[in-house]
């Protein structure tokens, strides 16, 4: 299943690409499930970010690998893959696109997830939605909005 995301905000895409740090993650973490912070490489070929997702009830680990990063004139993303996975996800793939709107940029949240199960993965759609949906408002006050 594929999720697909766009947030125009007002600052330059290189200005925007280059701020996916450690604290813009924090920022961008949902209130719930609650995110404890393992490792953070950055975003590099080769980088490793792993968190602690705290139900409440039980924890599970994700742990993603940066596989492929790219800057052009026009755009520069890079692509995390999930290495160790919360169930039910089997597949996890998000490419985070920043490409270039004028004098602004649209920050693209591309997510590919797989449950194993088309059902599940329709069930999951609203949640995944409304999980990555609240990032578009720290992006906007992060970088403004247009």
């Amino acid at each position: 299943m594929q999720l697909h995301l766009q947030t125009a905000v007002q600052q330059d895409y290189m200005r925007v690409f280059n701020a996916f740090d450690e604290q813009l993650f924090r920022k961008l973490s949902p209130p719930y499930p609650k995110l404890k912070l393992l490792r953070f490489d950055g975003s590099e070929t080769g980088d490793v970010v792993d968190v602690e997702l705290q139900t409440g009830i039980k924890s599970f680990r994700w742990t993603s690998l940066i596989v492929d990063r790219n800057i052009t004139d026009a755009a520069a993303y890079f692509i995390d893959e999930g290495q160790q996975l919360p169930p039910p996800l089997r597949i996890w793939r998000h490419k985070h696109l920043v490409a270039k709107n004028g004098t602004g940029a649209i920050i693209h949240d591309i997510i590919t997830y797989s449950t194993g199960y088309k059902l599940l993965d329709l069930l999951l759609y609203p949640v995944m939605r409304l999980q990555f949906g609240m990032r578009k408002p720290v992006y906007q006050r992060v970088f403004g909005k247009v």
